[in-house]
């Protein structure tokens, strides 16, 4: 049973990667204006590693790195300011090259970092901005590094701001994103504006790599959540379009690869990596077999001709029900584990804590039946 869960749980796995897709962010800016700083506090902290990447063409000095739902297209040996001439030459070949391919391999929205407190920004840098735009690419301006007090910008950083504003570029919200990615031990200030950098995106880029966005990113737990209560509800609707279906779980011929590609999709979004995923699977999965069979076996009592039913039929609210519970308490093992709130044993993760929980929540989630059961 576990060996054939596992090779099952993966082959679902392997095709939620690709069905969910990738998310891909051009992010450009001078050399030090903390490009990586921003991209770590949003996306993981080593994300942003130093050499990104491979050249998107030969010899191109774009470079993208592609990291599960992620991918950064980022420049090496081109400046901005000194190689702006070849820097949009090579960014509009790479966008119209790109235009016949998959929304996956497009790119999705630009972040043009500037260093908050450098009080200057040069033509060519809103000639670059122009240009993306005009490449049909939106186009988010952020501020790095900008400190505030009290809930006041720094006032170089807004008179920036306004002459930037001024200029009527084409970017998103008409203004530049104020940030401060990470916590300055020495200063004590606190990081702020990345879940507005994050949500302005998630605005404009196309709706096919929302959940993309949603696994890529680690600060917006809440776009994580939802985007695994869209999938939940998806494969709810789809348990009760099958009807009537087998129980228990193992032998649902129906419900099987449907719950297992519900699984693999929320697994996803919470950037869990197979082996782990397939762990707490085939844990949390032992429980809804004996359970699933428990709670099917008493339901069938209280349904007209249930005994003449071969193997033992339930009807489409009952498989919906069921689909749900496993939903809604599998999102509670997966978040769990991405908190790294999981029990472990001699450092590692109690499989008999995972069961628990699943159980806990299953449970909860499974009224009619368990009512029935009184």
């Amino acid at each position: 049973m576990t060996h054939w869960f596992t090779d099952a749980f993966r082959a679902e796995f392997d095709k939620q990667a690709a069905e969910i897709g990738r998310f891909n962010l051009a992010i450009f800016g001078k050399t030090g204006v903390g490009k990586s700083t921003l991209i770590n506090a949003i996306f993981g902290r080593s994300v942003a590693a130093t050499g990104i990447g491979e050249p998107v063409t030969r010899d191109s000095h774009l470079y993208l790195d592609t990291r599960g739902t992620l991918g950064l297209i980022d420049t090496r040996g081109l400046e901005i300011g000194r190689d702006d001439a070849e820097l949009i030459k090579e960014v509009s070949k790479y966008v119209k090259q790109m235009r016949s391919k998959p929304v996956g391999e497009q790119i999705h929205v630009a972040w043009y970092c500037v260093r908050g407190m450098d009080r200057r920004f040069e033509e060519v840098e809103a000639t670059f901005i122009r240009t993306l735009h005009e490449l049909g690419i939106p186009v988010l301006v952020v501020f790095t590094q900008v400190p505030m007090r009290e809930g006041q910008y720094h006032p170089d950083a807004v008179e920036l701001a306004r002459q930037i504003e001024a200029k009527q570029l084409p970017i998103v919200g008409g203004r530049p994103f104020m940030t401060y990615a990470m916590r300055d031990q020495f200063t004590g200030q606190p990081p702020y504006g990345l879940m507005d950098v994050l949500q302005a995106t998630f605005r404009v880029v196309p709706e096919a790599v929302h959940g993309a966005l949603a696994a890529a990113q680690t600060i917006d737990l809440e776009a994580k959540a939802k985007a695994a209560q869209r999938h939940i509800g998806a494969t709810v609707a789809a348990a009760g379009a099958a009807a009537a279906v087998p129980i228990p779980f193992s032998s649902a011929a129906l419900l099987v690869p449907l719950q297992l590609a519900m699984m693999a999709r929320i697994a996803h979004l919470y950037q869990l990596p197979f082996d782990k995923a397939a762990l707490l699977a085939v844990a949390s999965t032992t429980v809804s077999t004996t359970l699933g069979r428990s709670a099917a076996a008493n339901l069938l009592k209280f349904l007209p001709g249930a005994g003449s039913i071969a193997g033992g039929a339930i009807n489409a609210s009952v498989a919906s029900g069921f689909t749900l519970a496993m939903g809604q308490a599998w999102l509670s093992v997966c978040q769990k584990a991405a908190g790294g709130s999981l029990p472990k044993l001699d450092g590692v993760i109690d499989s008999a804590a995972v069961r628990e929980l699943f159980e806990s929540e299953f449970r909860k989630r499974m009224p009619v039946i368990r009512r029935r059961e009184g």
